[in-house]
């Protein structure tokens, strides 16, 4: 294993020790947001409505969530679930936020194929908000990329 490698798994480890330290015992029961569509479009920007709700994607690039380097909590932006912390985000070099892991019972799953290959994609467990989708080419420990649309999520300092 490489010296980089080696770091990179322990900084991961890390991180996700912090953050099992700092959830609570338990899944804890979060309650859905279900609102109208016309209640969604006053709530968001259009942009955001396309992506959280008809599952759109923004340009590669785009956001300055990408660039984002403080500590703190990234939030969904349709109902401001907390869904990664800033020790999970790394750049993956693809344009898009992107995270190794997620907190824990935050997010739901199901298979897109949009692109005709089958991709899994992630939204937000309380208000179903479209994320982004999830690979297998992330760093360690978990080698998962979520790679999330940045106007799906609202930035929050430490």
């Amino acid at each position: 294993m490489k010296r980089r490698q080696f770091v990179a798994t322990l900084a991961g480890l890390f991180a996700l020790h912090r953050v099992a330290q700092a959830a609570p015992a338990g899944p804890a029961k979060i309650e859905k947001l279900v609102l109208k569509p016309e209640e969604w479009r006053k709530r968001l920007t259009p942009e955001q409505f396309a992506i959280l709700r008809e599952e759109g994607t923004e340009r590669a690039g785009s956001s300055p969530l990408d660039r984002e380097k403080r500590k703190g909590t990234f939030a969904c932006a349709g109902c401001d679930l907390p869904l990664f912390t800033s020790d999970m985000k790394y750049d993956s070099g693809t344009g898009w936020p992107s995270f190794f892991a997620a907190l824990p019972d935050r997010l739901g799953t199901k298979t897109d194929f949009k692109i005709i290959l089958p991709r899994t994609e992630y939204h937000c467990i309380r208000c179903g908000g479209h994320q982004g989708h999830v690979f297998d080419d992330g760093p360690p420990p978990t080698g998962k990329r979520y790679c999330n649309n940045g106007l799906a999520l609202k930035f929050i300092p430490a």
